[in-house]
């Protein structure tokens, strides 16, 4: 008898813990409706609330939740505070954010802080799944070893969209530490999402999408010795090793005005070194938080990737098209500043006529602004492509052209 009302007891413990749908979350807080402190403290969390970190939103629309003792209020970014309401013994904040972009919040009680958070993702419609958009087919893992790297093995996706034909060569895609963008639907960062949705609205071209994780092998930093060395190998081992292995499934355009090459962190410069390399290979770089910085050094670039805003500089132009993505909140450690490094390479590239677009947000080391931007970032790096074409001269936006370089404002100090 004693069993029985003790699991009678736990079950009702579990079904008070009800957690509610974001949208209703959030209509409930637009309304102030009866039940919003429970539904807030089963959604969000007693401890995330209790340490000022409670926050859900979605297409913009986000509701914060903290426990204080003085009605306290919330900064978002450096904009004006937002007074909170009494919602039972929780202070609530409803408010709209503009989409496409993360942001970083802090409580105020008393003057002083309460918790807070970097790296609050606000993803737009082109982020989430759409009525009547079909979804594109991925495959994989597919374990693929090395001989440029001898003992190495990297797993690989690849994605196809369901427009495809099955017989015109696709434009392509590589996404550096792929393994973060392959989860179940929704995945965290929405990447599938943004690209059927742009698929469908044809602001990028039936292209295929390869996933690439980093190698495992013998050597514990084997990412970054791949990734943050200023050399060619590992676009070999993308050109020579894992495209192969795709092409024996999907028809893939071979000409660099037809490829695009993404990568966060040292995944970043990566990127950015195998399109600077050979731009006859890679014409379009999305770079997020890069680490243009002295992670591997060598004899021939004794500060490894902190060299490349004065290659940039000093270097005969590329032909290459750059997007590139950092935050305010980025690292700072014995490599280097990553927030200073990725305004330099902006700068380097304004300097040499590139065709480039620097976004800079409040982030930290994390993919959250990348991935918020995604459909604007892709559209841009995309963009007049033509599938008739083999080539194309990439110029600086004459609006740019006129613009002043990017400048640090101090904000953090008095």
């Amino acid at each position: 008898m004693m069993r029985t009302l003790l699991t009678l007891v736990t079950l009702a413990g579990v079904c008070a813990a009800q957690r509610v749908s974001t949208q209703e979350l959030l209509r409930m807080a637009k309304t102030r409706a009866a039940g919003l402190e429970q539904a807030l403290r089963d959604t969000l969390g007693a401890d995330k609330i209790q340490k000022g970190t409670a926050a859900a939103g979605e297409l913009g629309d986000f509701v914060f939740a903290v426990t204080s003792e003085k009605g306290p209020s919330l900064e978002i970014n450096y904009d004006p505070p937002v007074v909170a309401f009494k919602a039972g013994s929780l202070w609530v904040v409803e408010t709209h954010l503009n989409t496409g972009t993360a942001y970083k919040y802090t409580w105020i009680a008393d003057g002083k802080p309460i918790g807070g958070a970097n790296n609050l993702p606000a993803f737009g419609p082109d982020s989430y799944a759409q009525p009547g958009v079909p979804q594109g087919k991925l495959t994989g893992p597919i374990e693929v070893p090395s001989k440029v790297y001898p003992d190495v093995k990297a797993n690989v996706w690849y994605y196809v969209p369901a427009q495809w034909d099955g017989v015109t060569p696709l434009a392509v895609q590589v996404w550096g530490d792929g393994q973060q963008f392959t989860d179940a639907r929704p995945g965290q960062w929405r990447i599938l999402e943004t690209l059927d949705n742009l698929t469908a609205q044809k602001r990028i071209p039936l292209m295929v999408s390869i996933f690439i994780q980093a190698g495992t092998g013998p050597n514990r930093n084997q990412r970054s010795i791949e990734y943050d060395t200023v050399n060619e190998v590992y676009l070999h081992r993308l050109l020579d090793e894992i495209f192969p292995v795709v092409a024996k499934n999907v028809k893939m355009r071979t000409d660099g005005y037809s490829r695009a090459i993404q990568g966060l962190s040292s995944g970043a410069i990566m990127a950015f070194n195998a399109a600077f390399d050979k731009p006859e290979e890679f014409s379009r770089v999305l770079s997020w938080i890069g680490s243009y910085t002295a992670l591997q050094r060598s004899a021939t670039h004794p500060e490894g990737g902190a060299e490349y805003p004065t290659m940039v500089r000093r270097e005969a132009k590329r032909n290459i098209r750059v997007w590139v993505q950092d935050g305010s909140g980025d690292l700072d450690n014995g490599a280097g500043y990553w927030p200073a490094a990725n305004l330099g390479m902006a700068n380097a590239l304004k300097f040499k006529g590139y065709d480039y677009h620097f976004s800079f947000g409040v982030g930290e080391h994390n993919d959250a602004q990348g991935a918020a931007e995604l459909p604007e970032a892709l559209t841009w790096l995309w963009r007049d492509y033509d599938p008739a074409k083999t080539s194309q001269e990439f110029v600086q936006d004459p609006a740019e052209k006129d613009q002043p370089a990017w400048r640090i404002v101090q904000l953090n100090r008095k």
